[in-house]
């Protein structure tokens, strides 16, 4: 299996081994009409912890058992606009947010893999509370300005009563995160858990300024999303691939052992740090073992989107515009229908 080759600065696309389970069974067995093609589309190249199931999907086999032959497409920030546009021209089964169809992208979420957040605000050691962050930089990966990174960093900046005009922003890709925080190029960045456990072992003064589940508590993390178009041209491969996606999601909290090989080779992180992170995600139920979705917390997102302006309100959709739960209840029940996991619901 080949680790995600970067083309182009916005996205690359990875074409990974075969799964285990091969095209000719599947086509003999269980596919009569032969696999079905779906591109899927991954947040950060190369990953993180986060953002692996559909790359343990692709690994173990779950795409070919449900009669798909999955391409893995990564992107620079799951809010670029590269991502946002492959998602809306229904080349790509992505992330899209709220945001995205406020804007006019005709698409639905489909599955909440992630919904609650993993990420920590980690800063260097002469940063002590959020109104030390005025005049320093901060990164803005994956996008700039209106990206996660850049969001993110905007919630801590607001408990100081901060702007983002109040300090500098950098631009980068997000592999450039952890590097630029233990160089001192970067004074505070978002990390995910395996990034924090590697910057505190290279730099013991890093810390955290902010858990951002306990800042933004119903925000989620990350929903797939389809082109409306997709969606009803070709449902039932819509339906597949958020199949395999559920059944890896599953994988990952049951068979730590399993998965634990191929998430670090595809996130490129030392094996301590991805079961590091692999008990942290599972442990706050941060990956979704059934559809994800909470009405309640869509719309709360949608709300705190509003309020910072980054939905206009005479644009502002319905739960029923950003949501479709119907590909998510299909899959489900292709999977033996809904179940808990170590106390995780969603």
């Amino acid at each position: 299996m080949s680790v995600p080759m970067r083309a182009g600065a916005a996205a690359a696309l990875v074409l990974l081994a075969l799964p285990l389970v091969s095209a000719s069974r599947a086509q003999d067995v269980a596919c009569p009409g032969g696999l079905r093609e779906a591109a899927v589309g991954v947040a950060v190249v190369p990953p993180n912890v986060l953002h692996t199931p559909a790359y343990v999907a692709k690994e173990l086999g779950l795409f070919a058992r449900h009669c798909i032959d999955a391409k893995i497409v990564a992107f620079e920030g799951a809010g670029s606009a590269t991502a946002t546009v492959a998602v809306a021209q229904g080349k790509v089964i992505g992330t899209i947010s709220d945001v995205a169809i406020a804007q006019g992208v005709k698409a639905h979420q489909i599955f909440m893999y992630a919904p609650r957040l993993p990420q920590l605000y980690a800063v260097s050691g002469q940063i002590k509370t959020p109104a030390d962050l005025k005049g320093k930089r901060l990164s803005a990966a994956g996008g700039g300005v209106g990206s996660f990174n850049w969001r993110m960093a905007r919630a801590v900046l607001t408990e100081a009563g901060l702007k983002p005009e109040d300090v500098q922003f950098i631009s980068q890709g997000t592999a450039g995160r952890l590097p630029g925080l233990l160089t001192g190029q970067l004074d505070g960045v978002v990390l995910h858990p395996e990034d924090f456990f590697i910057a505190q072992r290279q730099r013991p003064d890093v810390h955290v300024l902010s858990v951002l589940a306990e800042k933004l508590p119903h925000m989620p993390s990350g929903a797939y999303g389809a082109a409306d178009t997709l969606i009803g041209r070709d449902r039932i491969t819509v339906v597949a691939v958020v199949a395999a996606m559920v059944e890896a999601n599953r994988t990952i909290y049951r068979d730590k052992a399993r998965v634990l090989p191929i998430i670090a080779k595809m996130t490129e992180k030392p094996l301590d740090a991805v079961e590091y992170a692999l008990d942290v995600l599972t442990k706050n139920c941060i990956w979704a073992v059934n559809s994800g979705f909470a009405p309640e917390r869509t719309t709360w997102t949608l709300a705190y989107n509003l309020e910072n302006g980054d939905i206009q309100k005479d644009k502002a959709p319905t739960y029923a515009q950003i949501v479709d739960e119907t590909i998510a209840a299909e899959a489900i029940a292709k999977v033996g229908g809904a179940v808990e996991i170590g106390g995780c619901r969603l």
